[in-house]
């Protein structure tokens, strides 16, 4: 079995001042499990994480695969983020990739699932799009109003059947700034990120292995992928479930 490559020094307490500082730098940081949900909790609540973390339970299958692929479950929301102002959630609406973002299932208007109302205004939620907007408006400080995509994924893995989180390939979202927060992973091996530059240099790579552990990209320096899952006990079920939060000004 191939381990996955060993992760890069965690940044400790994932101040805003210092996580500016890497991302500045390197167009991405990596933050430990641990220290992320400190740096959450510092933001607000995560009283209903436990229910927040059994919602990945209740995904609608992603029938928009253009591979055919039936591995990946999804439900999905949007949200306004405005400085000085609640965050609110908007209508329904379709997710939206061009071609030159996702060669593979981009350009047409993709309807998922909605993410669950009580998931939506919850304290997890609201807590992680509060956090992100303070990280991101730091970077960003010329952008006063957001829009917010949330996603919630599960990719499954079977007998023989990998599962693919990033299908396309490595990739940019054609947002400004994006976060992958990992939920839980159960019975399998492999997913692990690797980050890329306009030029074609990777520039890192490392497995969200732990619940909070977080990838922060700047989406217009770098690129992203993720390699297969696959699951150690092939007659288990075997899942990788995280929340990918982008964020795009208005």
């Amino acid at each position: 079995m191939n381990l996955p490559p060993p992760k890069p020094a965690v940044i400790g307490l994932p101040s805003p001042s210092r996580l500016c500082a890497a991302m500045t730098a390197d167009g991405f940081a990596f933050v430990g499990g641990t220290a992320m949900q400190g740096a959450l909790l510092a933001a607000g609540s995560l009283d209903d994480w436990p229910a927040f973390s059994a919602s990945w339970s209740d995904l609608a299958l992603d029938t928009f695969m253009a591979d055919g692929g039936r591995y990946r479950r999804r439900r999905h929301a949007v949200f306004a983020v405005e400085a000085g102002q609640p965050i609110v959630r908007e209508p329904h609406q379709p997710h939206w990739q061009g071609l030159e973002y996702n060669p593979l299932n981009g350009g047409i208007a993709r309807w998922f699932e909605p993410v669950g109302e009580a998931i939506g205004n919850g304290d997890s939620l609201h807590t992680i799009l509060r956090w992100c907007a303070g990280l991101f408006g730091r970077l960003s400080p010329s952008v006063t109003a957001w829009k917010a995509e949330v996603h919630q994924f599960r990719i499954e893995a079977g007998p023989g059947v990998a599962g693919q989180p990033t299908p396309e390939g490595a990739h940019r979202d054609g947002v400004d700034h994006v976060l992958v927060l990992m939920i839980r992973r159960h019975n399998i091996v492999e997913g692990t990120t690797t980050i890329i530059a306009a030029d074609d240099r990777e520039l890192g790579s490392f497995t969200l292995t732990d619940p909070f552990d977080a990838a922060l990209v700047d989406d217009g320096r770098v690129r992203h992928g993720v390699t297969p899952v696959e699951a150690l006990d092939p007659t288990q079920p075997a899942w990788r479930d995280v929340l990918v939060v982008t964020f795009k000004r208005r």
